[in-house]
Parts: structure tokens; sequence; C-alpha cells
């Protein structure tokens, strides 16, 4: 490691927050903007498969491993191609006339956008999560997770909630060139940035088979129930958010309002939280963080049954009670997934880093997005209130793995060599 601390964590916070720019316009604006041009829910909830790159990445991560330009360094030389591809795309969605989407042809023009941007920060997330495992030594690893997710939540914020309330303000055309501009700076600290030689592990292991390289992954020992905790920690979660905007718009809230009461709000609890969760679990350790963390989220989560009635609580109207709720789910959420990720970095190899870290955080998408899905199918046959309750009772129940599974640091097999 060539570099200090906080150059080290401000390089991470630079390029994960280049990669939550494009989420959140997927995630957090997407489905608000598909609801006020009268898009039904089932199509808003099919969305989801626009993510498949990230649940696919896995099977191209072995390349972004292996084979990299010397001249702009090992985890750079696929970096800043694949910012310079968001950058692209983003071009292209300033160009697109929103109008369009009550045209099916114009919905599917969009989606084929996304799907682009999806597709590059999912690539460029390989080799980010690779460069993280590489720069961060175990004890640093909570406050970078911290670092990592808050970071992410505020280009969430950029792309999601602040997008919203521009374009129900200034509109589509100058949202995106202000979000052209933001990413273009972001570059700056990657293009900086003197990437530290390639490791020998690394060049010892360049040209193993791609079969190979996944097979000793999952032949580690204990692997088998840490499989449990990956498909099952994010179910809830994916099934909960993905009903959470249309029911507001349902309930007569503006793009504005979800954009900074909502969004905006979420994710700067998400931030607080990450922060808190990457500080809280070096003390607690990675079990008992990770479970006590998402227990009290799935508790929030069949909180928002009693607001999708149209009721609201100790003085509050059912609206202003779903952006309280809203709030403290995102900084429970924030905190479980700084425990998260530091579980999944601990498990890691140096020589094949951005591969393993990709299987595990594929493992997530997958089987979270699984139950995005039919998130708005079953919300048109037993109603939001039910659907929210099913979360979090499923929430609670998908904890076991966690308990039982999770291990600490100093009680993880010895990398082989």
């Amino acid at each position: 490691m060539n570099a200090s601390l906080p150059t080290r964590l401000g390089l991470l916070l630079a390029l994960y927050l280049a990669q939550g720019i494009p989420f959140g316009i997927y995630t957090q604006a997407l489905p608000a903007i598909l609801r006020t041009y009268e898009a039904p829910l089932s199509l808003i909830s099919l969305s989801g498969l626009l993510a498949i790159p990230w649940a696919l990445k896995v099977f191209w991560a072995p390349w972004v491993d292996r084979y990299y330009w010397p001249r702009l360094g090992y985890r750079r030389s696929w970096i800043l191609p694949m910012n310079l591809g968001l950058i692209g795309v983003l071009v292209g969605l300033a160009a697109f006339d929103p109008a369009s989407l009550r045209d099916p042809t114009g919905v599917y023009t969009l989606f084929a956008l996304l799907f682009l941007v999806n597709l590059f920060a999912a690539t460029q997330d390989v080799a980010t999560d690779g460069l993280a495992v590489r720069i961060l030594a175990p004890h640093e690893r909570g406050l970078g997770n911290g670092i990592q997710v808050s970071s992410y939540r505020v280009g969430i914020i950029i792309g999601g909630g602040l997008l919203l309330y521009v374009l129900d303000t200034l509109g589509w055309q100058l949202s995106f060139i202000v979000l052209i501009g933001f990413s273009c700076l972001l570059l700056l600290p990657v293009v900086l940035y003197r990437e530290p030689p390639v490791l020998p592990e690394v060049r010892a292991h360049a040209h193993d088979p791609v079969w190979q390289i996944w097979r000793d992954f999952f032949r580690r020992p204990g692997l088998e129930g840490w499989i449990w905790v990956l498909v099952t920690y994010k179910v809830a979660e994916s099934l909960a958010s993905a009903m959470v905007k249309p029911m507001m718009v349902d309930q007569g809230m503006s793009l504005a309002d979800i954009g900074l009461q909502v969004s905006m709000a979420g994710a700067v609890t998400t931030i607080t939280g990450a922060m808190l969760g990457g500080w809280l679990v070096t003390r607690l350790g990675r079990r008992t963080g990770m479970v006590a963390f998402a227990a009290v989220q799935s508790l929030l989560f069949a909180s928002y049954a009693w607001p999708a009635t149209g009721q609201g609580l100790a003085g509050l109207s059912s609206t202003q009670l779903i952006v309280v709720i809203n709030a403290a789910e995102h900084l429970l959420g924030g905190m479980a997934m700084a425990a998260l990720l530091s579980a999944v970095m601990d498990r890691a190899r140096q020589s094949h880093a951005g591969v393993d870290f990709t299987l595990q955080v594929s493992l997530l998408a997958v089987f979270g997005g699984l139950f995005y899905l039919p998130a708005g199918l079953l919300v048109e046959q037993i109603g939001y209130a039910s659907h929210f309750l099913v979360a979090g009772l499923a929430g609670l129940l998908l904890l076991w793995p966690a308990w039982r599974y999770t291990r600490e640091p100093d009680q993880l097999s010895p990398e082989p060599a």
C-alpha cells in the first residue's frame, strides 16, 4: 500500500459515488417516473430484469481480474473505460424524450439505455471491489465498508432523489446534463491515483482456468453455510423496497416530495447507518451486527403496513409516517450492509479478489432480485399492507443462516498459498 488511509478511503469514496449515481437512477427514480406516466405495477417490478448484469457479472469477473493494460494499472485499466461508458449513456439519457414513455417503444428505449448503465457499472464494480480488498487491511474494512456504503448512497441521492426533484422543477435534459458534469469530476481521483504494482500472488495465478478459480473458492472450508447467508440475507429488503415508491405515488405524493422527503432523506440516514454500522461491527463482531441490524430493519418493513392502509399515527399523516419509517429503515439497512460487506470482504482471496467478491455479491443480487420481480404482482393480489407484513416476517425468519454461519475474520481458515 503506497498511500495513506485517508487517500485510499477518498479514492474509494469517489469510485463508489460514481457507481451510486446510475444505480440511483435505476432503483430510486425509475419506479416513480414510470408510475407517473401510468405504467402498471407489474411492469415496474419487471424492470428489475434490467439488473441482470449485476447478477451475471461473475461470468466476466475472471477476465477483469486477469487482463489489464500495464500503463494504466491493474484496476484502473477497467475502472476508467467503464466510467467513460457510463458518461456516454448519460448523454443518451439527456437526449431521451420522457413524453415517449406513454408509448411502449419509448419505455423499451429507456430500458435499453438503463441496461447499458447497469452493464458498465457492474463491470466497474468488479474492479473497484477488487481494489478495495487489496488496499484495505482487515482492521480497516469496517470503516472502509462504511465509506463504501455511504458514498454509494450519496450517489443514489444524486441519481435518485435529487434527480426526481430537478426533473419536477427544471426538466429532463438539464437534470442529466448536471449528472454528466458531476460524473466527469468524479473521474479525477482515479485519473490521478498511482496504483501499486501487481502483487506476486496475482501474477502467479493470472492464468488459472476460470472453472478452477470458481471451484477453489467454493471448496474453501465453511463456504457451504456462508452461501446460505448470501442467498437469504437480502430477500426481505428486495421484496419490500420494490413497492415503497409506487405506494407513495398511489397515495398522492409528487415526484418532488418523493425525491426530497423520501429518497434523499432515506439516503442520508443510510449514510449515517453505514458509518455507524462500520464503527459498531469492529466492536460487536460481524455476526452480531448482521443479525441485530437486519432484525430491526425487518420489523420496520412490516411497519409500512400501517400507513399503507391510509392511516397515520401520533399526529402524523399516512404519507408523513411513510417518510419516518423510510428514514429509520434506511438507517438500519446501512448498518446491516456495512456489516455484511465486511464479512464478504473477509472471504475474498487476494489472488482473485475481484472474482471472489463478485461471486458473493452476485449471489446476493440474484436471490434478492428474484423477489423484486414478483413484488408488483403480489401487491395486486393481496394489497400493499399485507405485502409489507409478508416482507417483514420473511426478513425475520431468514436471519437464522446469518446467525448460524457467519464467522469473524480470526475464525476463518487461512488463505491457501
